[in-house]
């Protein structure tokens, strides 16, 4: 597959920007390629995240003004239907490629074939023409994306979600740094693609300066949040009645996949100094650490549970696993503040999520998260990843009981100009940016 990529990324003439005439049309129909996670999985376990929620609402907010939108995902059980309407105009397709379970993310460069060609079956039951465009997420993706859009005469337009070089260059002590070929992979996917979408301005900067991106081909599109879903609703006190949880204590919440990158050690770690620091605490805090493990996680399932105990505040900490997107509403409006300590993030769709719901967020200052968490105002940035910085954030929290009502309503006005509508509509002028150059192109090859 290595020299066809080579040979086809050759044929790729950077395009310029361009102003696009109303009459341009969007796509009629979209393959939206995910091939390591469903968009049908639970998010916070496995490899299921906010690429998830992602694909999820851009797919049904896409229907909504009018492209139709096919998912195509590899099967991960025996015996699931060919395809699922997730939503009108929402269709998931499964793909048989490789065995149903027990196929860790990094096998499944071996099972692309096999998925290329379950794309290509269903693409060969329709008439020409069939799909207009393909949207591919993450690496993996962008792989049988490429072969698919050449084949179909398409344009390509590609997510990255996460990057390689970006990640292996704040590595977590003791994370497993993701492996050239991944590297080689994301850098033909880049030359091959007639747009890459980013999700912030960071991120586009990553891919001109990491991967050789040319600017020009780069759009920034910022991910929504459902504000139906995720909104202050009744308040704090009625979602910790729900709960069970105790009306004044102080809650910092973890909510994701439990991995090295997500780092919840490091808010462990500081809610241990606090204790350490104030013993009367203890009857008044309660940490929930909702997901499940993840990645380089699974090696050590109980890793962060011993580690609570370790530090002797295993009576503080509740683990919960994975919830409904609907239950974990109901988490963000209960806490006190959401603690984000992540090593890396492309954006971080739940500090946005904690945010409509009400609640502020600290995080570490990476990735998209500047992005999502206005400083000093909707939450507070951390500088690096030191549990003492953390527990002195989340001191003020303890200390002020007016600071998270105060932050949460300045959360919850930020968080509003994310809506998915305009995420949506962002992205189909993408598309359309995309068609426009991807004929023009065509037509300038055969004259």
């Amino acid at each position: 597959m290595s020299q066809y990529v080579s040979r086809l990324a050759g044929t790729l003439a950077a395009p310029s920007r361009l102003r696009l005439p109303g009459h341009h049309r969007r796509p009629r129909r979209v393959a939206m390629l995910s091939v390591h996670t469903s968009p049908l999985h639970q998010p916070g376990t496995g490899d299921a995240g906010g690429m998830n929620v992602y694909i999820v609402e851009l797919a049904r907010r896409l229907a909504a003004i009018g492209v139709e939108v096919e998912i195509f995902t590899r099967a991960t059980t025996g015996g699931l239907p060919g395809t699922v309407e997730l939503a009108p105009g929402v269709l998931v397709r499964h793909v048989d490629a490789g065995p149903y379970e027990g196929l860790a993310k990094e096998d499944l460069p071996a099972q692309l074939c096999a998925f290329t060609h379950g794309v290509m079956r269903a693409w060969a039951g329709h008439r020409p023409g069939h799909y207009d465009l393909v949207h591919s997420h993450y690496w993996l993706s962008g792989h049988v994306g490429w072969l698919a859009a050449e084949r179909w005469g398409v344009p390509l337009v590609h997510a990255m979600h996460t990057m390689a070089k970006v990640k292996n260059a704040s590595l977590a002590d003791g994370d497993t740094p993701e492996p050239a070929a991944r590297v080689i992979g994301e850098t033909q996917i880049v030359d091959a693609a007639d747009r890459l979408i980013a999700n912030t301005a960071e991120e586009a900067g990553e891919l001109v300066r990491h991967y050789g991106a040319v600017p020009a081909k780069v759009a920034v599109v910022h991910p929504g949040v459902n504000l139906d879903r995720f909104r202050v609703a009744d308040g704090r006190s009625a979602a910790r009645a729900r709960l069970g949880l105790p009306q004044d204590a102080v809650i910092p919440l973890f909510a994701g996949r439990i991995q090295p990158l997500k780092a919840p050690d490091v808010l462990l770690r500081a809610v241990a100094l606090l204790l350490a620091e104030d013993p009367s605490l203890r009857s008044r805090m309660v940490v929930p650490i909702v997901g499940g493990p993840s990645g380089s996680g699974l090696a050590k399932p109980e890793g962060l549970q011993k580690l609570a105990a370790r530090l002797g505040i295993a009576d503080v900490v509740q683990f919960r696993p994975p919830v409904a997107q609907d239950r974990l509403a109901d988490w963000f409006r209960a806490a006190s503040v959401l603690v984000m300590p992540s090593h890396s993030e492309s954006f971080g769709l739940v500090a946005i999520e904690a945010q409509a719901a009400g609640t502020p967020v600290v995080a570490a200052a990476v990735g998209g998260l500047p992005v999502a968490v206005r400083d000093g105002r909707t939450g507070f940035l951390v500088a690096g990843h030191d549990p003492a910085d953390y527990a002195r954030v989340l001191r003020r929290f303890v200390d002020d009981h007016c600071l998270t009502e105060r932050m949460g309503a300045a959360a919850a006005a930020h968080a509003r100009c994310f809506g998915w509508d305009s995420a949506a509509s962002a992205t189909a002028e993408v598309y359309t940016a995309a068609m426009h150059e991807h004929r023009r192109r065509v037509r300038s090859h055969h004259g």
